[in-house]
């Protein structure tokens, strides 16, 4: 077995906290997993991990050996990368994160064509609103709309995101159409939001013409999946917040409408993550360069007037 790969999944057991989890995203059998670390273990003559049925925990010396490990791949990964960008022939996996919004109508339909230009690349989307995390995950880069936490990463902005508040015809004919986010709370219309494990206290940002603030919502509805907060604004169940993007084709056909018009909310930022040692990954870049001159173009041409009907 090669001692890289033994290395390698070593890297993965010791930040995943699991074997099994090591395992599949090395799309490799636990027992192969144990038998690497096994190995490992028998060359360098001491425990890596110690080892329950319910816990797995790095030793000193595991937690020792983490950090010249990494190293050693990181040294690895940057010579393919100088090899490639001689040769102009970018290959392996690219494991790349992104909210199911932006990921279903954005970055999978620019995968194909992407593919096709690159043979040797083959793309891993994982899409999820959850926050996700580049390290633990092994993902090479992260699209996300907002303001990351983590300061450690690289950011790559790529625009800012107009939204819009809108609810369906049938749900403006029972309940009004509000003009502002002080009449949506006012008369306690039904707000449609997304909410993960984690999330914290929710509230709409809106633009007022005292600057921006931000309201406090309620509903009795919520979901960790954007587009199920779209079909239930189909349906006359309340009023979302959502990019523009997402539901320009519902606006263009009328069946969702625009409220809150007086008080839109505030543009989000959308970017993409990645960690410092994948700068140097040229497939990663070219990635990147190929997706954000697609999505800039699709995002600018859903844009709504700056100016709409009050």
């Amino acid at each position: 077995m090669s001692y890289l790969e033994n290395i390698r999944t070593f890297v993965r057991v010791y930040e995943l906290g699991s074997m099994s989890a090591a395992g599949r995203d090395l799309r490799i059998s636990p027992a192969v997993t144990s038998s690497r670390i096994s190995q490992l273990e028998q060359r360098l003559g001491v425990r890596l991990f110690q080892r329950t049925t319910r816990s797995l925990a790095p030793t000193e010396q595991g937690k020792a050996y983490y950090g010249g490990a990494s190293q050693v791949l990181e040294s690895v990964a940057a010579a393919e990368a100088q090899v490639v960008e001689i040769t102009d022939n970018p290959r392996g996996s690219l494991y790349v994160a992104a909210p199911l919004g932006v990921g279903r109508r954005l970055i999978a339909p620019q995968v194909p064509a992407f593919l096709e230009e690159y043979p040797n690349v083959n793309v891993r989307l994982r899409l999820t609103d959850r926050k996700v995390d580049l390290t633990t995950e092994g993902l090479d880069l992260a699209y996300f709309l907002g303001q990351p936490e983590d300061s450690n990463l690289r950011i790559k902005k790529l625009a800012d995101v107009q939204r819009v508040l809108c609810a369906s015809p049938n749900y403006i004919a029972k309940r009004g159409h509000p003009k502002s986010g002080a009449e949506i709370v006012k008369d306690k219309h039904e707000c449609l939001n997304l909410r993960f494990p984690g999330a914290k206290e929710f509230q709409w940002p809106l633009i007022t013409k005292d600057g921006p603030k931000r309201f406090n919502t309620t509903g009795r509805s919520e979901c960790d999946d954007g587009d199920v907060l779209i079909d239930w604004a189909l349906s006359g169940h309340g009023i979302a917040l959502k990019p523009v993007f997402e539901v320009a084709e519902h606006l263009a056909s009328g069946t969702l409408v625009v409220v809150g018009e007086n008080t839109p909310p505030e543009p989000i930022q959308m970017a993409c993550l990645f960690t410092h040692r994948r700068l140097q990954d040229p497939k990663m870049r070219l990635f990147m360069e190929f997706v954000s001159k697609r999505i800039s173009q699709v995002i600018e041409d859903t844009r709504l007037p700056d100016q709409l009907p009050r």
